[in-house]
């Protein structure tokens, strides 16, 4: 959720060049635009200064704040638009706070819940996207009546928001990285897991109150080590967060601590059942090593097309972290490379030629359905259907031994399970180093770090004769049990790279050898107590074989020939996954000694056959 490059760019001389050229390039005006219940939203318009044509509009509606504030000097953005090429093409720019945020006026709600039934007056995201175009169609001299939306991460949001019941001049909407539901799997929660750092970092600066109108962002906590691993195990249960450090003054962060099931409060931000009959045309894009909005990019764009769009609806997903087709080259994620500056590609070859086609009436870019980056095997795919139609279900299942296999086990020598001692003193880390914030690089990270641990169950494959392209959502169906009364899933699939011999001499790239490397191509966390219900949370009964089920954010990933498929399977995720005590009860009102030892166990026998379910697709010839 953090989108503060702007902050350190605007430091650089090429950001400060780039700003001088907006200003010669653009006037800069601001404004206050008022909605029908009578609230303002400050707005700034960037206009070009030839006026011997109609531009279209462009808008980023954001909670970040849109400076610099101030229309005096150089005051002005250093990038206008998704990208540089933007200005150079010339649009009417547009960023407006959003309500009760920075400079603009009423309260602010996080992800506010569409109203689909609004009285006259009433008001949601939707009615301030709506009521904004229409007041800078009417007023915004040397418009050409047509307007486009984006935004990346929470401005995403609002973009997503603003396309439903949309204003008739909106024509062409670019959701990237969107929230769709944050209980779910986007930003804070995975199948009902809290993912710690990433929400007590982000909520005890951004959730701070703001009683006027600033045009100052809030301080973010100060950690009092490097250590994240050990702050929040010595953190305790969660109610110590408010206890020891927030005091209960972030509103947000209460309400995740109120709400530790899928109740009323997160169903009514669930955006995705409102994403109905969407007339503007809709490129939704997202990464596949997104960290914080992987689940709201797939989702967006799979309810939008079931719903019934009325214009194109369009997916882009590329091998990036969270909002890299925007400010990377895209050529690499930590030790993984991906042959090509994918990023430069996705904004000279899909963004730009989109807006100009919707907005200007340019030449269409005939862009497919799905513009897919097939990692692996890095390359692009121009597909008709996201997931590909042709893609065959197939199911991997946990062999003994450790092994991994297509074929369904026949028999297994007693007993018939793996099992492992899961310690909440003592949780498996997710990273193997050092940081206090949910890193970017850990969704491609080796993992033969947790493989050598004793509460980490590994299974992998022998090495493969043939490429095997994996493509769409996986689905571990694992048979368990627990000696405790719940407890955490984690599911790891993982591309083991064959290893190379080697003299043992150092190189200068040695940190990128990928010899031996387990990358991780996905990973997911299920609380095992809303195995069968996210609003009813259901005990395990200690020591019972019970089939624990959920769906992981899709892939497109190949494995290739002398690689092998690895599957990981342990309890804990620490601390990107909160802590599970172990024992049923809301972990958010837990004490501190609630936290127990459990025994699990993972079964693979006939009648107990803990798989992964997937689809293989074969890439055209």
């Amino acid at each position: 959720m953090t989108l503060l490059l702007g902050a350190l760019l605007a430091a650089s001389p090429a950001a400060a060049q780039s700003a001088r050229e907006n200003q010669a390039d653009y006037t800069k005006t601001e404004h206050l635009i008022p909605m029908r219940d009578g609230v303002r939203l400050f707005t700034i318009v960037y206009a070009p200064r030839d006026e011997s044509q109609k531009y279209p509009i462009l808008i980023l509606r954001t909670p970040y704040g849109v400076a610099p504030y101030g229309g005096e000097g150089d005051r002005y953005k250093e990038t206008l638009g998704p990208s540089p090429l933007f200005a150079k093409e010339r649009f009417i720019f547009v960023y407006q706070d959003v309500r009760g945020k920075m400079m603009s006026e009423g309260e602010f709600v996080d992800v506010r819940p569409h109203n689909p039934a609004k009285k006259q007056g009433e008001i949601d995201e939707s009615t301030d996207a709506w009521d904004t175009i229409d007041w800078l169609v009417k007023m915004v001299p040397n418009n050409n009546g047509r307007v486009g939306m984006w935004g990346i991460s929470y401005p995403a949001f609002y973009a997503a928001a603003g396309m439903i019941d949309a204003h008739p001049a909106l024509k062409a909407v670019s959701p990237q990285a969107p929230i769709s539901d944050w209980f779910m799997g986007d930003d804070f929660h995975h199948n009902g897991a809290l993912y710690l750092p990433h929400a007590f970092r982000f909520f005890s600066g951004f959730g701070k109150p703001r009683p006027k109108p600033t045009t100052r962002s809030s301080r973010g906590f100060t950690f009092p080590t490097g250590d994240g691993y050990r702050f929040y195990l010595d953190l305790g249960a969660m109610p110590n967060a408010n206890d020891k450090f927030l005091k209960g003054d972030i509103a947000f962060w209460n309400e995740l601590m109120a709400h530790e099931t899928y109740d009323a409060f997160w169903q009514a931000r669930n955006l995705r059942p409102h994403l109905k009959d969407i007339v503007p045309a809709v490129l939704t894009v997202g990464g596949w090593f997104d960290a914080e909005d992987l689940f709201g990019s797939l989702e967006t764009y799979k309810w939008t097309e079931k719903q019934g769009a009325k214009a194109s609806n369009q997916l882009v997903m590329g091998p990036w972290y969270h909002g890299g087709w925007s400010r990377s080259d895209g050529d690499r994620l930590g030790a993984v490379e991906f042959g090509s500056k994918t990023s430069l590609f996705y904004r000279e070859t899909i963004e730009l030629p989109f807006f100009r086609y919707h907005l200007k009436g340019g030449a269409d870019p005939g862009l497919p359905e799905a513009y897919v980056f097939r990692t692996g095997a890095n390359e692009w795919h121009a597909l008709d259907a996201w997931p590909p139609a042709d893609a065959v279900a197939r199911t991997l299942y946990f062999q003994s031994n450790g092994k991994l296999s297509f074929e369904p086990p026949i028999g297994a020598a007693p007993p018939g399970y793996d099992e492992y001692v899961s310690d909440p003193q003592r949780p498996v880390p997710y990273i193997n180093h050092t940081s206090v914030s949910m890193t970017r690089e850990h969704m491609v990270d080796d993992q033969r770090f947790a493989a050598a641990r004793a509460d980490v169950l590994v299974f992998q494959t022998d090495e493969l004769t043939e490429d095997v392209t994996v493509a769409g959502p996986i689905v571990p169906a694992l048979f368990v049990s627990t000696s405790g009364t719940d407890s955490d899933w984690v599911v790891k699939v993982i591309d083991v790279h064959p290893s190379q011999p080697t003299d043992g001499a150092e190189s200068a790239s040695s940190r990128w050898s990928l010899s031996g490397y387990q990358q991780l191509v996905r990973g997911e966390a299920m609380r095992g107590k809303f195995r069968n219900s996210f609003e009813k949370p259901e005990p395990f009964t200690p020591n019972q074989v019970t089939k624990v089920e959920f769906t992981m954010p899709d892939v497109f990933h190949t494995f290739k020939k002398g690689h092998r498929i690895m599957v990981q399977v342990q309890s804990s995720w620490f601390p990107l996954v909160n802590r599970n005590p172990q024992v049923f009860t809301n972990i958010n009102t837990a004490k501190d000694d609630d936290y127990r030892k459990a025994t699990q166990r993972v079964y693979r026998r006939a009648d107990a056959a803990s798989q992964i379910k997937l689809s293989v697709w074969t890439p055209p010839r």
